[in-house]
Order: structure tokens, then sequence, then C-alpha cells
């Protein structure tokens, strides 16, 4: 089995709150990959990040005082170009407080309900490969395919460059580089 994490793919990310040029851009490429995606046998996971209206309380929001990602709001809604290109067929139906119809909620840049999640369903099935891609590479996604890696150092973990964007295009380049460092496949550069 083969599993494809869309990281944050939301509207605060693209084109809300804290939007960019290079995160509208990888949006069709996005769309791509999933479409890609829907003729194997790849099970699709979307991460959200969510926030609450104590946001500004918190580690994050005092480090990162620009609201975002609030939960319930339009920007924290998954971009509606990729939700529409999700084939439900394909996700998983796990459900939990953070887990819910493949959209795990999290509060933090890495997810340990993934990395658990995912640990858990390679000791049922094999999983082949993880590939990650969506935004922030340099926050995001770096994180959760770290923690993945951690998890589960023997499944090959990919991260597709030209289908993730960073905060600016020079931290999305060195977390690239990082990641190669701790033996995660990037392609599309």
């Amino acid at each position: 089995m083969k599993v494809l994490i869309i990281v944050d793919m939301q509207n605060d990310f693209i084109d809300g709150a804290l939007g960019t040029p290079e995160a509208q851009a990888i949006v069709p490429n996005v769309i791509s990959k999933i479409r890609d995606a829907e003729g194997d046998e790849t099970l699709v996971i979307l991460t959200k990040d969510t926030h609450y209206e104590d946001y500004l309380t918190t580690q994050e929001g005092r480090n990162l005082p620009v609201p975002h990602c609030i939960y319930m709001t339009p920007g924290w809604s998954i971009n509606k170009e990729v939700a529409a290109a999700v084939d439900y067929g394909h996700i998983m139906t796990y459900h939990s407080d953070t887990i819910i119809k493949s959209r795990i909620l999290k509060n933090t840049f890495g997810s340990i309900d993934l990395g658990t999640l995912l640990s858990s369903m390679n000791k049922n099935d094999d999983i082949d490969s993880i590939e990650l891609i969506g935004l922030c590479t340099d926050i995001c996604v770096i994180s959760n395919a770290l923690l993945i890696k951690a998890c589960l150092p023997e499944v090959p973990i990919i991260v597709d460059a030209a289908c993730c964007a960073g905060v600016t295009p020079e931290s999305h380049k060195n977390a690239l580089a990082a990641m190669k460092t701790c033996q995660i496949k990037i392609i599309n550069e």
C-alpha cells in the first residue's frame, strides 16, 4: 500500500492570512498528484492545521502572532479545488477525536497522531511508501516527514518539491536539503 499525505492545503496558507504566491502556484500540481493517485492503491490522508480562539496565547501564537486556521472558519477549510480532487474511495475511514474521514486535525507542526496511525497501519498491512505534499515545506511538511521517518525508519518517505511551498522560496530549499540529509527522498526539485 502507498500513502499520500496532503499537508495543510488550507485556505489560510494558500490565499488567506499566511498565503503566498508560491502556495497558490502549487495548487494545480497538488490536484494533479491527487488525480494520479486515483489509479493505484494509494491511501490519501489530509492534515488540517487547527487552532482555536485562544491561539494568540499559545507558544506558536506568541511566536507567530497571525491568527490562522481557526477551527470552523473559512481559512481552516481545505482549498475547495484540492478537496474536490480527493477521491473519497481512496481515503481512510478511521474515526477519533483528531482523525475524521482522513482529515487529521493537528494543533502542532507535526502530528503524533499521524505517526501513531501510520505505525499501526504498517503492522497490519505493509506500507510500501509514504509521500508528503503541501504546506509549508519548512514547517509542517518537514516536521511530519521527520516524525514519520522516526516512526517508520524502513518505509521510504518521499516529498514532492513541486507540490510543496515554504514560507519563503529560500526556506523551502533549506527544508528540502535538511530532509535529504535525513534520508527522505526529494523528487521534482
